[in-house]
């Protein structure tokens, strides 16, 4: 076989993997049953709720946080310089540019509200049935991601997240895929409020001078409380608009709960 037939076999199977997934994210699934549709619901509040899961699960959280941050640079015209993830679950996001005005400002308020737009994107997509689309739309988000990542543990827990959301969405079958994707939609959801009380309780015992919210209290002169305050009512309100969406093929919330085989 010569080079020539070994580049052109490899870019036709990187076509079919490329068209197979095309149309499959572009192919509706059927919404998932009421009960199996509470334990998605379940799965992801357990997943925020429950203390030694959250130490593991908010990585995926704190993923999101960062690349809020740095997409928020990017559109704003600043230098995304690196991103970094650590094992205790925080995370840095690097930019140069001016350290204030609305660049700034919209670049350090876009950490804390990141999860709760992804999470608003997905449930939107998941109640729409294009749960393969929201699958890998995340895929191509961590992949783009994965580029500026700049210190090991960042890439390890960036590779697997991606390989975990990627394995779903090509091997699993539809019901799977739908789970999956109502679970990451309601776990971003309610993994998108929890940060943000805790960045009060430690803003209130002095532990975080240098926060996402102090950080625009001093660009913006508005006090901190008031930049977690629009957090915690923005990502409430996504929390509760995100799962209207979910619950609408099963006809709202009436219909969801008369489908709860209890």
């Amino acid at each position: 076989m010569t080079p020539a037939n070994t580049s052109d076999d490899i870019l036709g199977t990187i076509g079919d993997v490329l068209g197979a997934i095309w149309q499959s994210s572009l192919t509706p699934v059927a919404a998932p049953a009421a009960s199996t549709t509470l334990l998605c619901a379940l799965i992801g509040a357990l997943a925020v709720l429950i203390r030694p899961v959250w130490h593991l699960t908010r990585h995926a959280v704190t993923i999101t946080h960062e690349g809020g941050h740095a997409l928020a640079a990017l559109l704003t015209g600043r230098r995304l310089q690196s991103i970094r993830l650590h094992s205790d679950t925080s995370g840095v996001t690097v930019s140069s540019g001016r350290a204030n005005g609305p660049g700034f400002a919209f670049t350090a308020f876009s950490g804390y509200a990141a999860p709760a737009v992804v999470g608003l994107g997905c449930a939107w997509l998941a109640g729409l049935g294009y749960v393969t689309a929201t699958l890998w739309i995340l895929v191509a988000l961590l992949l783009l991601m994965l580029t500026r990542i700049r210190n090991g543990f960042g890439v390890w827990s960036v590779v697997v997240t991606t390989a975990l959301v990627a394995g779903v969405s090509w091997w699993g079958d539809a019901a799977l895929r739908a789970g999956a994707a109502h679970v990451l939609a309601w776990f971003l959801l309610f993994g998108a409020v929890r940060p943000v009380i805790e960045l009060q309780r430690l803003r209130s015992r002095g532990k975080a001078p240098t926060s996402d919210a102090d950080q625009l209290a001093s660009a913006t002169h508005l006090p901190g409380l008031c930049w977690v305050v629009l957090w915690l009512m923005a990502t409430l309100a996504a929390a509760w608009l995100g799962t209207v969406w979910m619950l609408e093929p099963l006809g709202g919330l009436e219909g969801f709960i008369a489908g709860v085989d209890f």
